[in-house]
């Protein structure tokens, strides 16, 4: 069986991989704007503001705004699940049970007219509340929808390897930078191919990966 530590890795790689999947759809449906990478919209913001696009200022900062609201209700929904002796998994299991259930509502709304406004917020919300399934003792311990810090450690673990100082953890970092890039690609290639619809795949993978992490006993994490 894998080490806790490796088993870890693997999950946030994948998961890292579903937020590269939905910011990709996101992204080409908005035109230009991010679901889960806020670093991005902040930048689209300043500039919209300084460059008198006040509509386009709004929807970048209105992002950013849901994100956070996200990452607020699955830090509490973590919270509120931690207190009554379940393991790790199972808690992740309920923080990606509401990401599949958010994601769901914002397919639902993407095939109305009248809610399709609500599907860049929804998958907004989504994102926020992926980024609490790593938390420990109230702290992300892995960021699965931005990788500048990934990839910074990244080039100090190479660094650390070209210094031939022991136990360099690059390939853990360039794991997790993969899987999310690995996600934009496929969600990129899945838009163009059947549109939003896409966005069904997203559910099934969050819902999977809930009841996966639920059922299975033997999965351990750090």
């Amino acid at each position: 069986m894998n080490s806790p530590r490796k088993t870890e890795i693997a999950t946030a790689s994948a998961l890292a991989g579903l937020a590269g999947f939905v910011d990709a759809v996101g992204f080409m449906k908005i035109g230009g704007y991010f679901v889960a990478f806020m670093s991005g919209n902040t930048t689209l913001a300043g500039v919209s503001l300084a460059e008198g696009r006040f509509h386009d200022f709004g929807l970048a900062a209105g992002l950013v705004i849901t994100f956070v609201l996200g990452v607020i209700a699955g830090s509490l929904l973590g919270r509120s699940v931690g207190g009554d002796g379940l393991p790790h998994r199972r808690r992740m299991s309920v923080v990606l049970t509401a990401v599949a259930v958010i994601l769901l509502a914002a397919v639902l709304a993407e095939q109305s007219t009248t809610t399709a406004v609500a599907v860049a917020p929804l998958l907004a919300l989504a994102m926020g509340v992926e980024n609490a399934v790593f938390e420990h003792d109230g702290k992300v311990t892995i960021g699965l929808t931005y990788m500048t810090g990934t990839l910074v450690k990244l080039g100090q673990s190479i660094a650390a390897l070209i210094a031939r100082e022991p136990a360099s953890p690059w390939r853990r970092y360039l794991t997790l930078w993969g899987g999310l890039g690995a996600g934009t690609v496929i969600g990129a290639v899945s838009y163009l191919a059947i549109g939003t619809a896409a966005l069904w795949l997203t559910v099934a993978a969050a819902a999977m990966a809930g009841a996966a992490l639920w059922l299975t006993p033997t999965l351990q994490f750090e």
